[in-house]
């Protein structure tokens, strides 16, 4: 435990410490373009830390909790049920968080591919049907143009007027930027929920560490580098200017602090509810890795790439938490 310092207000420096290594890692995005296969590499990196992490820093310290408690059987033979309940609960949650995106509108395509995917709609070729010119295609709008210019009417030459077209595309944009921050807040909530209940739990029971919690915070720190990347390349390369870009990748890390601390909060005053609310990060976590993070990989083409490198991710994060635990 930091001394001084409240495990509420080391939850706090624990997520933005998480945070943090998202931005370095979306501020990749300044300094080089990556491939698809690098990217895909990354995602199986940060799914084997989180699966890694789901049960060293949270599924076995909520069995422990359990068991020491004496609430689930006089030797803890009951110890499975909250931590049953919880993981559930935490898969659920992200679950119902998939279906209301999806009533706003958000597919199953993943953050990235949803955005390129519209802005691949948007750039489909404009045929003018008087003219029948590609609007899309500048070089040919240049030579249309200087045809055009000999026979113009000075008449014409008046200030572009707003059409409902573009009024219709300014409220697309609007549109996938909110969907964009709706997605990343919900899927983040369970890391630094993870972390802060980590940091909560502190001095609660024999197997709620300071090692644990730290490890932990370490863990989803190293999985947030490739996150922030994985979230911003894409994006740029799709057309998006790179302080965009960037401003979208850290923002994935930005909701982190807050579940953070709600997540400490609860568990400081509620010490009962612990083994449930380690199992439910534990849940939130391994679903977004399911239903994500690994068809993410696998619709770029590089499963075997991203495999090895959830099995890497896998390895270093259990490696960190027992060899520092």
């Amino acid at each position: 435990m930091i001394e001084g310092y409240s495990p509420v207000w080391q939850a706090v420096l624990g997520t933005l410490f998480t945070w943090g290594v998202t931005a370095a890692g979306s501020a990749i995005v300044f300094f080089t373009d990556a491939n698809r296969k690098l990217l895909d590499t990354s995602l199986g990196f940060s799914a084997g830390v989180m699966l890694a992490a789901s049960y060293w820093s949270l599924l076995a310290p909520a069995i422990e909790m359990a068991q020491e408690s004496g609430t689930y059987g006089a030797n803890g033979e009951w110890a499975f049920v909250p931590v049953a309940v919880g993981f559930a609960l935490g898969a659920y949650f992200v679950y119902l968080a998939d279906v209301l995106l999806q009533q706003m509108g958000y597919g199953k395509s993943g953050i990235v591919g949803q955005l390129t995917k519209s802005d691949e709609q948007t750039a489909t070729p404009a045929v003018d049907k008087d003219n029948s010119r590609d609007l899309s295609s500048p070089a040919r709008n240049l030579r249309s143009r200087k045809k055009q210019s000999a026979h113009a009417n000075p008449s014409d030459e008046k200030a572009a007027v707003p059409t409902e077209a573009s009024s219709h595309a300014i409220e697309q944009s609007w549109r996938r930027t909110l969907l964009l921050a709706v997605a990343v807040t919900i899927h983040n909530i369970p890391e630094g929920l993870a972390v802060g209940v980590g940091f909560g739990a502190i001095g609660t029971m024999k197997s709620a560490t300071f090692a644990r919690a730290r490890n932990l915070a370490i863990g989803i720190g190293i999985q947030n580098f490739p996150e922030g990347l994985a979230v911003s390349l894409p994006l740029h390369r799709a057309g998006y200017s790179k302080l965009k870009a960037f401003w979208y990748g850290q923002l994935s890390g930005m909701v982190e602090p807050v579940a953070g601390i709600i997540g400490a909060l609860a568990v400081s005053y509620a010490t009962p509810i612990l083994p449930y609310a380690l199992a439910f990060a534990a849940g939130a976590m391994v679903y977004v890795v399911l239903d994500d993070i690994v068809p993410e990989y696998h619709e770029g083409g590089n499963q075997v790439a991203g495999s090895w490198g959830a099995i890497a991710g896998f390895i270093v994060m259990m490696s960190l938490d027992v060899g520092l635990g």
